[in-house]
């Protein structure tokens, strides 16, 4: 018999993910429903979302060669009835106080600062870049973890250096790069751009590196459909930029650097986003959402 989720210690909360205590080596990593855009958590919810990002991560967990965080599969009895299919049972591990942004394509904040210092988080990049352009190679680009309410910061290779040792910090440079690059070309495989991403590592009892978090989910990665890409424009995405665009848009008549919270979403966009996280799942993944546990629940 599954155990009830009050039974667990209720460790910690971020914007999607809840954190219970199983015991003294793993954890229950609990994925909602919720959205974030611009630091708010907004309302309503968007069905079945926490069960996509779960079941992108486990997609990638399987696919990815690198050791990872995860305890137990996914129908593993340690995980209550309620969170099944939004749930993984993950070891506890050191987690290490930097977002690690891998970016192949130039976009977002990178082609912001790319326009002011022609370079990223301190990379150096070639004249006549465009919004879109594909860079040479990768670059690491970490920023800082940011609290609910907080922006991350982006920051320099030499402050991941300074905070964590020059051995530790070219460790996660190369581990970021080749995770990206390993998803990219699986990505590519199913005619999709893999722009860029987002990994947390932590380390376990030996002091080994372990990719940590959600993996390559629409939350966490910039997705775009590789027919009719085309640089010099912002290219239509599967993660919750459509989200973005509605706030920042005339519809929803918010000011976004108003202190003021943001509207409820209508129940157009709340639908739109679903179908383009399921959309996301479904193409990288070749697996049908609707065969995913618990997804009829």
């Amino acid at each position: 018999m599954r155990p009830e989720l009050s039974q667990y210690s209720h460790v910690s909360a971020g914007k999607v993910r809840e954190i219970y205590e199983i015991d003294d080596d793993t954890l229950l990593m609990v994925v909602t429903d919720r959205i974030s855009a611009y630091d708010h958590i907004l309302e309503p919810e968007i069905p079945d979302k926490g069960r996509v990002l779960t079941a992108m991560s486990m997609y990638f967990f399987e696919h990815i060669d690198f050791p990872n965080h995860l305890a137990g599969p996914i129908d593993d009895e340690r995980i209550p009835e309620e969170v099944l299919g939004r749930a993984i049972v993950v070891k506890k591990l050191k987690m290490l106080p930097f977002e690690c942004v891998v970016r192949g394509y130039l976009t977002g904040s990178g082609m912001k600062e790319y326009q002011e210092s022609r370079s990223v988080c301190g990379v150096a990049l070639p004249e006549g870049l465009v919004e879109a352009s594909k860079l040479p190679e990768p670059i690491f680009t970490p920023a800082t973890k940011a609290e609910i309410g907080d922006h991350d910061e982006n920051v320099t290779f030499e402050a991941v250096v300074e905070k964590l040792g020059q051995a530790r910090a070219e460790e996660l440079r190369e581990a970021s790069i080749n995770i990206y690059s390993q998803a990219a070309k699986i990505a590519e495989e199913r005619g999709i751009i893999l722009a860029d991403t987002k990994f947390e590592f932590g380390l376990d009892e030996e002091g080994k590196l372990v990719l940590a978090d959600e993996v390559l989910t629409p939350d966490s990665s910039r997705y775009w459909p590789a027919d009719g890409y085309e640089p010099g424009r912002v290219q239509p995405s599967f993660d919750k930029q459509f989200v973005r665009n509605w706030l920042t848009g005339p519809k929803s008549g918010w000011d976004i650097n108003s202190t003021t919270p943001p509207p409820s979403l209508p129940g157009s966009v709340v639908e739109a986003t679903r179908d383009r996280y399921v959309e996301a799942f479904e193409r990288i993944t070749g697996r049908k959402f609707n065969e995913w546990i618990g997804c009829c629940v």
